[in-house]
């Protein structure tokens, strides 16, 4: 598997961000589901990333810069056919270390907070992120989110 930056215009990508569209909206109130659509993935402060095996989209993902020293992630998704095979940990990896090297200080993420949401909780932890407040334009309070941070 390759990780690739870009791939907004890909049909299967473009499949997979409505796939994972159609599963925040599955599992959360429409208010509560912060994902970003091609156009908010296309803007200056966001880099995103698609993870292909062979010629098949497996994941993608995006880092969207906050300020000079956090940055969070966002539309992290992997394909159902690729789940479990370290997709998600790859991409994950990526990040981080995008992070890190652009000299972020911190990392953050909104995901849901139900069941459905705890393979993300589960990977998100195993790279050290821990519960925290939420930041940016969030708001405290939903009880459809859950908000991770990591200190870089």
């Amino acid at each position: 598997m390759r990780i690739v930056e870009g791939g907004l215009d890909d049909p299967q990508v473009q499949a997979l961000l409505e796939l994972h569209a159609a599963g925040m909206l599955a599992h959360s109130p429409r208010d509560s589901c912060h994902f970003l659509d091609l156009s908010g993935l296309r803007i200056p402060s966001v880099t995103f990333w698609t993870v292909w095996d062979g010629d098949v989209v497996a994941g993608c993902g995006a880092l969207k810069a906050l300020d000079a020293a956090h940055g969070e992630i966002k539309s992290m998704r992997t394909h159902p056919d690729h789940l479990r095979r370290g997709v998600g940990a790859m991409l994950l990896t990526h990040i981080i270390a995008t992070a890190r090297a652009r000299g972020y200080q911190r990392l953050s993420l909104e995901t849901g907070s139900g069941a459905s949401f705890e393979p993300a909780h589960k990977l998100y932890r195993a790279a050290g992120f821990t519960d925290c407040a939420a930041f940016g334009d969030y708001k405290d309070g939903d009880p459809f989110s859950r908000f991770l941070t990591l200190t870089l």
